[in-house]
């Protein structure tokens, strides 16, 4: 059976009653439950309540079955309070049915069955707070609705920026525990790419009015290109699992809003689609680098600016709470839009500094998985049938986390990756197939 994705929208007037009626049980916790001590009787029916709403709110959209914890403290606070054998069953039976069916696993309908049960039961021992806990749950229902876009949408195990590889080979899966960091899992590569046809390809896109087109833009579209045919290569590591983008392709570049060694670096974030063209990335990376010199002050540094406005030793602290976010897949989408650290391949291009292209580092933090780097262009005499020819070259460097797939595969993608750059023209147009790294 297929599994259901369930979601609430954030404006359901539904999910506010809830949000009324959890606050409702949090304080009836204090007023109705102190006999039974402060940590079965006010802290954990608080924290359970308080959980359960904040949660719905912010993940509901998309992980509503994180409000699972929650119902799984409150079971653990109410069987305790109970004192009896047959209620610490039904508590379990209740958590488990309620993590089914918020998981998809049993159809949403039975919901509604199951909590009105327990309010019967909590109605019967006069707890209030529990009543209004559980009377939370039914108002809930009512807003809940089912994914029906045909989207892939999160479930359990999955992140909000990625979706759990779970048919990678046991080699693969347990390769993340003997090697825990990106750095220590770094291959590294450099590639010369012959750039004849490149150029003549960048001169017509700009007759055709594409202004300022150039390797900034094709490098881009050229991976874009490579991933819609070797789609593991959009894979990243996070909490030693394997996860995808899908037809996500998370590019960052940094980028500087004058050529000056006083102007001040800014991240670019760009989303790209497998199935666009050169003229696609263009208009998209444009339209962000236009953004970024307008804005006084981007999100990511005003992000970073607050952050250094904390005292050292807390910011410490703040760093590694940050950490143990990510590794759990905890980290709310917002922040991770604005991460340098979170996205599919980072770009440098130092061939608008006038240098050779470095073998950049990965970071141990968050997800990128692929540095790539390209620098200026350089010329190079050869002998072809008797002559001397010269011939001009850009030279590619990547630092891979070998971890995501194969050497066979990533060498596939990284031959494919050279051929388009010796066949442009294949940019204008989508690709007729699109692989999928997950069925």
């Amino acid at each position: 059976m297929k599994r259901e994705h369930l979601y609430v929208n954030k404006n359901h007037p539904c999910l506010w009653l809830m949000l009324l009626c959890m606050t409702a049980s949090a304080v009836s916790s204090v007023i109705y439950h102190a006999g039974f001590g402060i940590l079965w009787g006010t802290i954990l029916p608080c924290v359970s309540a308080i959980l359960f709403g904040l949660t719905a709110l912010a993940a509901g959209s998309e992980m509503l079955y994180r409000t699972s914890l929650a119902v799984w403290l409150w079971g653990l606070g109410f069987a305790v309070r109970s004192g009896s054998v047959i209620i610490w069953a039904g508590c379990i039976l209740f958590c488990i049915l309620y993590t089914l069916i918020i998981d998809g696993k049993i159809k949403k309908i039975w919901l509604s069955a199951l909590c009105i049960f327990g309010l019967a039961v909590c109605i019967y021992m006069k707890s209030v707070a529990d009543c209004l806990f559980l009377g939370g749950i039914i108002l809930l229902f009512f807003g809940i609705k089912v994914h029906n876009d045909g989207k892939w949408h999160p479930f359990r195990g999955d992140r909000i920026d990625g979706r759990r590889v779970r048919t990678a080979q046991v080699m693969e899966q347990i390769t993340a525990y003997f090697m825990p960091d990106r750095t220590g899992a770094s291959n590294l590569f450099s590639e010369a790419v012959e750039i004849t046809e490149l150029e003549r390809y960048i001169r017509r896109k700009r007759k055709e009015g594409l202004s300022g087109f150039g390797i900034t833009h094709v490098v881009p579209a050229v991976y874009a290109r490579t991933v819609a045919k070797y789609p593991a290569i959009n894979r990243f590591i996070a909490g030693q699992k394997i996860y995808s983008h899908g037809d996500d392709i998370v590019t960052c570049m940094t980028i500087k809003k004058e050529l000056t060694a006083e102007s001040p670096d800014s991240l670019i974030k760009v989303h790209l689609s497998p199935r666009d063209t050169a003229e696609d990335v263009y208009r998209k990376f444009n339209q962000k680098v236009e953004e970024a010199k307008n804005e006084m002050e981007t999100t990511a540094d005003a992000a970073v600016s607050g952050f250094m406005m904390i005292p050292g030793l807390i910011l410490k602290f703040a760093i590694w709470l940050l950490k143990c976010m990510d590794y759990f897949g905890l980290v709310p989408a917002f922040l991770l839009e604005i991460s340098p650290f979170h996205g599919s391949i980072y770009f440098t291009n130092l061939g608008s500094l006038g240098i050779k292209p470095v073998f950049h580092h990965l970071y141990d933090f968050g997800t990128v998985p692929n540095f790539c780097a390209f620098g200026r262009k350089r010329r190079e005499e050869e002998l072809k049938n008797g002559e001397i020819v010269e011939r001009k070259y850009l030279d590619i460097t990547f630092n891979l986390d070998e971890r995501i797939c194969d050497g066979f595969y990533y060498a596939s993608a990284i031959k494919y990756f050279v051929r388009l750059f010796k066949n442009p023209e294949l940019l204008d147009e989508p690709p007729e197939v699109i692989g999928q790294d997950i069925p």
